[in-house]
């Protein structure tokens, strides 16, 4: 089946967010890990233990919350709590950026009253600096306080998880199971080092459906290969890339396993979560102006189609031609032909838009003017037709800017 093909049994909640989910509470406030005064800790609390589930980043290097949340994790697959700091990311600080990561678990459980093993850790920032734990004790010591189950609070936790970012990441969705109204949440954060071959920088799904940990697991992973792990702004896989979902199970629903019948509904609802918020990513590139999506069609298979899909949306040349209104189609075809899967180089159709520029691999004449005035849009849908099978993928991305140097080249200071 092609990616794109979602059926939506479920609406959106135009003023829901992560503490819609019944049992879920969040919250943030400002530590002094940043030099600003924005919130840079944040937590996620579930009032019951809540079937969890995580996929990683795959980058070796890989910073210390992440063992602490696998930890967590594999102890019953069980979550009462995530917390999450911005301005420092945790990684490649050895023994004792573990320790500290241990610490915050150890610490925050015991300021709301849970297990260790049932709390998360998630870290975003510079990576090779040792936290200012002085001033992490005394945020995690407030935190609690600044825990509600309304918009405030979930609010309040995603400006805690920011960076770089220029707006806050959330969606919130509701559908029937069981005659009873379940719904699905997430929030993210993510701007720039996002090329993920798991999950995004940080992001974090609530629901308040019954399910298991492995089952839920199963059904993030799926929904992440076909959303997080389809956008990239930069090329750049993360040390601390890191999706977690938990469930409270309090929707009142009879526990979901393939075999309900509401099934594909819930995994429909969650990958939908999943592409909102992948695509606000993209969206929210560092130095971004436009969102730009790639949409591969005949190819032999699906995953010939997403490896062509994300070379394309990778393309250094092809994001800077799209942030100069160039319709350069010649940029695509080339990414197109180094993917390295089976394409016939004689049956590509291109289109930019509705602008059809390449036709079974020949350059088509079209309005350039048209085309210019198109590119100038705030999203640029690239379509690339093989012609060779039922293959489909989607991928999302962004163009590439001037202001994406001026912001990494000074990012650490």
């Amino acid at each position: 089946m092609g990616q794109d093909t979602i059926p939506q049994p479920f609406k959106v909640v135009e003023d829901g967010s992560i503490t819609t989910p019944q049992g879920f509470r969040a919250g943030g406030l400002h530590c002094g890990l940043k030099k600003t005064t924005r919130h840079d800790l944040g937590a996620i609390v579930c009032d019951v233990p809540a079937a969890a589930a995580g996929v990683y980043t795959t980058n070796i290097f890989q910073a210390a919350p992440l063992k602490v949340t696998r930890d967590s994790i594999a102890a019953e697959g069980l979550l009462r709590a995530v917390i999450v700091n911005s301005g420092n990311a945790n990684a490649c600080t050895g023994e004792q950026g573990e320790a500290d990561a241990y610490e915050m678990r150890a610490r925050f459980a015991e300021a709301i009253g849970v297990s260790a093993d049932h709390v998360a850790v998630a870290s975003t920032g510079v990576i090779g600096e040792n936290l200012k734990m002085d001033k992490v004790r005394s945020g995690i010591d407030a935190l609690p306080s600044q825990l509600n189950g309304g918009l405030e609070g979930a609010e309040g936790f995603c400006q805690a998880i920011l960076t770089t970012d220029l707006v806050q990441k959330m969606v919130c969705v509701e559908l029937e199971l069981d005659g009873q109204k379940v719904t699905v949440a997430g929030a993210a954060k993510g701007s720039g080092m996002i090329h993920p071959n798991m999950a995004t920088m940080l992001g974090f799904v609530t629901t308040d459906a019954k399910i298991g940990s492995e089952a839920l697991q199963t059904l993030l992973r799926e929904a992440t290969n076909f959303t997080f792990n389809m956008i990239t702004v930069d090329g750049d896989t993360s040390t601390n890339d890191m999706l977690v979902a938990m469930a409270s199970g309090l929707a009142g629903n009879e526990e979901l396993t393939p075999q309900h019948e509401g099934w594909a509904a819930f995994a429909a609802a969650l990958r939908y979560v999943c592409e909102v918020l992948a695509k606000a990513i993209a969206r929210d590139g560092e130095g971004a102006t436009k969102l730009v999506e790639v949409q591969v069609r005949g190819a032999e298979s699906d995953e010939n189609a997403a490896a062509i899909a994300k070379t394309v949306i990778g393309s250094s040349l092809v994001k800077s031609a799209v942030f100069g209104a160039d319709a350069n189609w010649g940029r695509i075809i080339a990414a197109v032909g180094r993917a390295g899967v089976s394409v016939n180089p004689a049956t590509v159709d291109i289109r930019i838009g509705d602008i059809v520029t390449l036709a079974q691999s020949r350059p088509v004449a079209f309005d350039e003017e048209l085309a210019l005035e198109y590119l100038k849009g705030d999203t640029v849908v690239i379509g690339v037709d093989l012609n060779m099978g039922d293959g489909a993928a989607t991928a999302w991305g962004c163009d590439l800017t001037y202001d994406y140097v001026r912001i990494n080249a000074a990012y650490r200071t």
